[in-house]
């Protein structure tokens, strides 16, 4: 009997993260999809959303590669080091390295971020060439609604001691604040000529449903937008789930198949 998937480290200049990687079920070289978890996530998410997919994504024929960003889950490094410039880097790095493995067709690779991760994603998919479809799941589109909880007086979380922040039981630096503005992901992802596909709840508190509209008004005709009549952010009910998962996996069958 194979394995589920295959649990793997990939060296990056910044240290080892951790990786899980789930075959396709079908013929290879296969498409991929690489998954870009949220802010204090991990590549697991919550109720296992993540691992959840990326077996739909492996049973539709589209392998997947979930991540730990540094200083996320088991990965190497510490989360008040955390910048969503250094996220950017490790996505990148890992999508090098989901496109050089043998099983996978190397120009039929996507990319999937959740939330902050969906950010993350959009700058990648408009940096590197190579993207072949994008998703977007509850994706920040404006940085400046995490700015705001840490730069506006009184809103700010706990400062430690060392001044940094506290974030549930993570401590998270003030470079994290201070370069959270240099990036703006509506203006990087109009940089991305291939398909899109938004998937937001329409009662999404953490990031509201504006967020969704901004990308697909950046994006035009070359998003879809799906909306999940009364999901929370990460899609916390079964059905929401299931639905999340299932247009999802959906479109990379679709769109990735399309362009072999």
């Amino acid at each position: 009997m194979s394995t589920p998937h295959e649990l793997t480290w990939i060296e990056t200049e910044e240290g080892y993260l951790a990786a899980s990687v789930h075959p396709a079920a079908e013929a290879r070289p296969s498409p991929a999809v690489l998954m870009c978890h949220g802010f204090t996530g991990h590549r697991g998410e919550a109720h296992f959303l993540f691992v959840h997919a990326a077996r739909a994504f492996a049973r539709a024929g589209v392998a997947a590669l979930r991540v730990d960003f540094r200083g996320s889950g088991e990965s190497e490094g510490e989360f008040r080091d955390m910048t969503v410039g250094g996220e950017i880097t490790d996505a990148l790095a890992a999508l090098d390295y989901l496109a050089h493995r043998p099983e996978v067709d190397a120009e039929r690779v996507a990319v999937l971020g959740l939330s902050l991760g969906g950010a993350v994603a959009a700058c990648v998919a408009g940096r590197e060439p190579s993207v072949a479809a994008l998703v977007l799941w509850s994706a920040v589109a404006d940085l400046q609604m995490i700015a705001a909880r840490f730069l506006q007086p009184g809103s700010e979380p706990l400062r430690l001691p060392d001044g940094s922040y506290e974030l549930g039981g993570l401590a998270l630096g003030q470079s994290f604040v201070d370069t959270i503005l240099h990036h703006r992901p509506t203006d990087e992802v109009q940089r991305f000529g291939g398909p899109v596909l938004i998937v937001h709840g329409t009662e999404d508190q953490s990031v509201p449903l504006s967020h969704a509209e901004l990308y697909a008004k950046v994006l035009g005709k070359q998003a879809e937008v799906h909306l999940i009549e009364g999901a929370d952010h990460v899609f916390a009910r079964v059905p929401w789930k299931a639905e999340a998962i299932e247009v999802s996996a959906g479109f990379l069958g679709r769109t990735l198949r399309a362009q072999s």
